[in-house]
C-alpha cells in the first residue's frame, strides 16, 4: 500500500503538472501563434530551441539548469535549487516542446479564410483569436493540455538535478518509484507505477477520443 510519503509525492507531483501546464499554455500559446505565422529567417532557430529538450538528455537540462538557479548562479542567495519553485521553472523548460508543437501545428492548420472573413467584419485581432482561432484549434489545445501534464507527471532526470529528492517538499512519484526500487520495495513501487501507467492510458485515451470527436463534429 501507498505511505504517507507516497500520497504526499503525489500531491505534489500533481500540484507541478497543474501548475507547469497553466504557465505553458499562457507563455506557449502566443509562442506558438507567432511560429506559426511568422516569415521570420531566424523562425528554424526558435523552433530548434523549443524542440531541443526532446533530444537533450534530462540531467544535461537540469544541469545547467542547477547551475543557473544555484546558490553560485546569477540569483545567488536567493536559490531556487532544491525548492518547489525551482521543480516548476525546470517543468516548464522541460515540457515546453510538449505544449507549443501541438499548439503551432493547430495553428498552422487553420484556414487564413476564417480570419480574413472576421477581418471583413471589422473583428479585432484580439476578438478573431479568441472568436475564430481558439475554437478552430480545441483538438491542438486539447493534446497540448494533456501532453503537458503527462510529461510533467512522468519527469524524472529534470526534476531529480534540480529539487532533489527532499520529501513533503520536492519528492515526485518518479522519484519515489526509484526510491522505493533502490530499497527493494518492489510492491510499493508497483502501487506507484500501475497508477502513473493507468493514468498515462487513461488521459491518451481522451486525447484521441476527443480529437476524434471534434473531426466528425466539425469547428
Amino acid at each position: 500500500m501507498p505511505t504517507d510519503a507516497d500520497i504526499a509525492a503525489l500531491l505534489i507531483t500533481l500540484k507541478l503538472a497543474g501548475l507547469t501546464t497553466l504557465i505553458l499554455l499562457i507563455i506557449g500559446t502566443p509562442l506558438a501563434w507567432w511560429l506559426a505565422r511568422t516569415h521570420w529567417r531566424g523562425k528554424p532557430a526558435v523552433e530548434a530551441l523549443v524542440a531541443l529538450p526532446l533530444v537533450l538528455p534530462p540531467t544535461v537540462l537540469g544541469f545547467y539548469l542547477l547551475v543557473l538557479l544555484g546558490a553560485n548562479g546569477p540569483l545567488g542567495e536567493h536559490s531556487l535549487a532544491f525548492t518547489f519553485t525551482g521543480l516548476v521553472i525546470g517543468s516548464v523548460f522541460y515540457s515546453l516542446p510538449f505544449v507549443v508543437q501541438p499548439l503551432q501545428g493547430a495553428f498552422a492548420a487553420i484556414d487564413r479564410g476564417y480570419m480574413e472573413a472576421a477581418a471583413t467584419l471589422r473583428a479585432s485581432p484580439r476578438d478573431t483569436f479568441f472568436s475564430v482561432v481558439v475554437p478552430l484549434a480545441r483538438p491542438g489545445f486539447l493534446t497540448a493540455t494533456v501532453l503537458g501534464f503527462a510529461h510533467t507527471v512522468g519527469e524524472f532526470g529534470v526534476v531529480l538535478m534540480i529539487g532533489g529528492n527532499i520529501p513533503g517538499s520536492t519528492q515526485v512519484l518518479s522519484i519515489a518509484i526509484y526510491e522505493h526500487v533502490e530499497n527493494l520495495e518492489y510492491a510499493r513501487a508497483h502501487w506507484i507505477s500501475g497508477g502513473l501507467l493507468l493514468l498515462s492510458f487513461a488521459l491518451l485515451l481522451m486525447v484521441y477520443g476527443l480529437n476524434r470527436r471534434f473531426k466528425v463534429v466539425g469547428p
